[in-house]
């Protein structure tokens, strides 16, 4: 069971694609509630495109924490604003957060405070890529051992790090940066697996990372065989999770650890 607190644009994805991977969603944000609902989840989703349920976050965040239940970060256009930032860095400084997964700009920002991103999607200046992916991972590898949370930083090139182990995922489909919610649900993943596996919260992110790659991938053949658009992406991409064994993702996962 995955509580998440999620934005109104891609709340339905991130619900079927929890439901896709094995889970169970539950979306609930009123005040009055979401510390009962947390603690009877297994895992707890947070991210920032639902600003005004900021103290629905911390109730729920808080409740994660006496559960001892994995709570997952995704600080949506963190830089973009003051108000996100800030929200991002009490969560953080309080102990509160297991895993933070977001974009380079996002993670970025969260690193420094500073305040650059124009909205949701990655500033291509901090992409990382084959070239500066040594110094990436040095940076995201000191993030997750100032913050104690693992890190996943998504992208062309996936980097997932706990301070002492750091992973490398390749593959995936550049359509995925064409449809809304893709960070989103791979976020809801993110939970999904981390509530499956509270003692081993490095190895889910990875596995979260892979299995959207994969399905990334599938989902691009298929619409490429059918001559579909992106709506049918999506769709896709969704449907390729819920088939997924887990030989399949050992067949096709391309991680290196670094």
């Amino acid at each position: 069971m995955v509580h998440s607190i999620t934005n109104n644009v891609t709340v339905n994805d991130c619900a079927n694609i929890i439901l896709a991977a094995g889970g169970s969603a539950i979306m609930a944000q009123d005040e009055r509630e979401v510390a009962e609902i947390t603690s009877r989840s297994d895992a707890l989703s947070l991210n920032m495109g639902a600003l005004r349920a900021q103290e629905a976050m911390l109730l729920s965040a808080h409740a994660a924490k006496r559960r001892k239940r994995p709570v997952i970060l995704d600080p949506v256009a963190a830089g973009a604003s003051r108000l996100r930032g800030e929200m991002c860095a009490r969560l953080l400084e309080a102990g509160l957060v297991s895993v933070v997964r977001g974009n380079a700009s996002e993670v970025w920002a969260l690193m420094t405070g500073a305040q650059h991103t124009l909205g949701v999607e990655v500033n291509a200046l901090d992409q990382v890529t084959e070239q500066n992916l040594s110094e990436s991972a040095r940076r995201v590898s000191l993030f997750s051992r100032e913050t104690g949370a693992v890190v996943l930083l998504s992208g062309a090139l996936d980097i997932v790090s706990d301070g002492k182990c750091t992973a490398v995922l390749r593959g995936g489909s550049e359509m995925m940066r064409r449809i809304t919610g893709a960070g989103c649900m791979l976020t809801s993943l993110t939970a999904a697996y981390c509530g499956a596996n509270p003692e081993n919260l490095f190895e889910a992110a990875v596995a979260a990372s892979g299995v959207m790659k994969t399905c990334g991938e599938l989902a691009y053949r298929r619409v490429c065989e059918e001559m579909e658009g992106t709506a049918s992406f999506r769709t896709r991409l969704i449907d390729a999770v819920s088939m997924l064994t887990g030989s399949d993702l050992a067949a096709k996962l391309r991680v290196q650890i670094l």
